[in-house]
Formats: structure tokens, sequence, C-alpha cells
């Protein structure tokens, strides 16, 4: 009779034991003297750069580092903004790449892991350097052509890193080019521009808007 008992759903009742024990173990080592209980805390950080010395620029791709903390279960949660994950740049001074390694600037909390360790940073210096403003014309010219074009100011300042400032060859305007003769008189955003007439980007112009006035006449008109 007892061995029956015993056999009916077994399987439950060996679960039953087991989760009793494992609850007993956990509640019985949780409360022992000297014992505290703890869980891990995932957050992800904006990495940021301190140290930059004035004329420089750091550029990085790796913007959030992933930290594991642990933090004492009966305790309080720690807030993404109480942890910093810094880029120390105080002592470079040499421009090309470098490997920082990333520190975290936190409450007095133990670091499990970090993401990425390290970040390989561009250290450029700024430079800038004054152009002058040309004109360019879009649409068909064959019946219309431009009088005394005039650009105020006519040169420009353009600011940036040495390597994407070696890569502009000019500042230029463009103007439509209207279908009948008529007077054009716009503020136009001037675009610093590579050999191949691109836009060369992260170059600051300054100022950032140029005055273009241009009379278009009828090329018949002008030819007799």
């Amino acid at each position: 009779m007892l061995l029956n008992l015993l056999k009916n759903n077994f399987g439950l009742k060996a679960l039953a034991v087991c989760l009793a024990v494992t609850a007993w173990g956990y509640f019985h080592l949780a409360a022992a003297p000297g014992t505290t209980a703890k869980f891990d805390q995932t957050l992800a950080v904006p990495i940021v750069v301190t140290g930059l010395r004035t004329g420089y620029q750091a550029r990085y791709a790796d913007k959030v580092a992933t930290v594991v903390i642990e933090v004492p279960r009966n305790g309080t949660a720690v807030k993404p903004d109480q942890v910093q994950a810094v880029l120390d740049v105080g002592d470079l001074v040499d421009p090309g790449f470098h490997n920082v390694p990333v520190k975290i600037v936190s409450p007095d909390v133990a670091i499990r892991s970090l993401s990425p360790a390290s970040v390989t940073l561009s250290l450029d210096r700024l430079e800038e350097r004054v152009v002058p403003v040309s004109v360019d014309y879009v649409g068909d010219r064959h019946s219309i052509v431009v009088d005394s074009p005039v650009v105020t100011p006519s040169t420009t300042t353009i600011r940036g890193v040495g390597t994407d400032l070696s890569r502009v060859t000019g500042v230029r305007v463009e103007i439509p080019i209207p279908s009948k003769p008529q007077l054009f008189d716009s503020m136009i955003r001037p675009t610093p521009s590579g050999a191949g007439g691109e836009e060369i980007a992260n170059v600051q112009v300054s100022p950032n808007l140029v005055h273009v006035r241009a009379n278009f006449t009828s090329a018949t008109t002008r030819a007799k």
C-alpha cells in the first residue's frame, strides 16, 4: 500500500521536494549573518571625452559603454546618470589615432564588466583659412545670360580639422538660371566643395549665408 502511494505521481512529488530544498537553502543562506544577497545591474552609459586641449578635436565611433555593476538586492538601484564613461585625452598632443582606455567614474559600486574597455579615437588640430566664394549656375543657359553677379561678402572663413580642410578646393554658391530675364536677389548658404564638386562634411563656413545678386537678361537682347 505504501509503495503504491510513493509510485503515484512520483515525478511531481520529486519536483516538489527539489523546490522545497532550493527555497530552504536560499532563504537560510540569504538570512545568514554576514551574507548579503546581490544582483547584477546593466547600464548603457554615454562615452565622453575629458582633457581635450584648446584647438583640438577628438572623433571616435564608439559612443556608448555597457557597464555591469553589482548591487545589493535590498539596496537602491544605480541611475545611469550616476555613472560616467570617460576618455581622458589630457596627455595626448600628437595628431593621429590613439587607443584610450575607458575609465568609469561612479559611486562606490563594484564593476563586474565593461564593454568596450578601450576606444580608438582620432585626434586632430583645428585649423581655419579664408576662401573666396565662387558662383555656379544650374540650368539651361542657351537663352539667358547673367550680368554682373555680386556676392557679399566675397570671401568666407572655413574651419575644421586639417585632414578635412585639405580636401576643400573652394567654397561655392549655386544660382538657378531662370526661364526668362529677371533679377536674382537672395541669401544663399555657401558650400565647401572638393575637386569633384562634392560637399565636404564636418567643415564650418562663416558666415553661413551670403547675399547673392545677379541680373539675368535675354541672350538675344545682349546680341543686338
